[in-house]
């Protein structure tokens, strides 16, 4: 395996986690007042917060992401000496790092929309144990946990 393929590998690992974990505490923030109340949770209410954790990592990623590859292509740029800015962006490498964040995005919006709608949707499952959404979430933030510390 090349030393690009395990960078981009290790770089989608990091997009899957970080959309899984941002998902979870995307349902814990949104439905926890649904779940202590009692009003019980619905298959909708798992959707909505799912798109809605979907978006905001989607958004929020391909932004930093897409920022920091850009900043890297400026670094490029003054090691090479080059006279004008941007110049790197404009060639085949820039739409390369369009492709990458937008990738990378994409990973953890799927990720994050898995991880805030499924409790939510086990939880819409057993309504009368709803808390167990709750119970699953944080399991679930806690076997993540002990997954990245192996």
């Amino acid at each position: 395996m090349t030393v690009g393929m395990r960078r981009l590998r290790g770089k989608l690992a990091f997009a899957g986690v970080l959309g899984v974990s941002d998902g979870i505490l995307n349902s814990l923030t949104l439905a926890s007042a649904t779940v202590l109340r009692g009003s019980g949770l619905t298959v909708s209410l798992g959707l909505r917060v799912g798109v809605v954790a979907l978006a905001s990592a989607w958004f929020t990623l391909f932004v930093a992401e897409y920022a920091q590859y850009r900043l890297e292509l400026v670094h490029a740029e003054r090691q090479l000496m080059f006279t004008g800015s941007g110049r790197l962006a404009a060639t085949h490498l820039g739409r390369a790092v369009a492709k990458d964040a937008t990738i990378e995005s994409t990973v953890a919006a799927v990720a994050s929309f898995v991880g805030a709608s499924l409790p939510l949707i086990g939880g819409a499952a057993l309504p009368r144990a709803s808390w167990t959404a709750l119970a699953v979430s944080v399991s679930a933030l806690g076997v993540l946990g002990a997954l990245l510390a192996a």
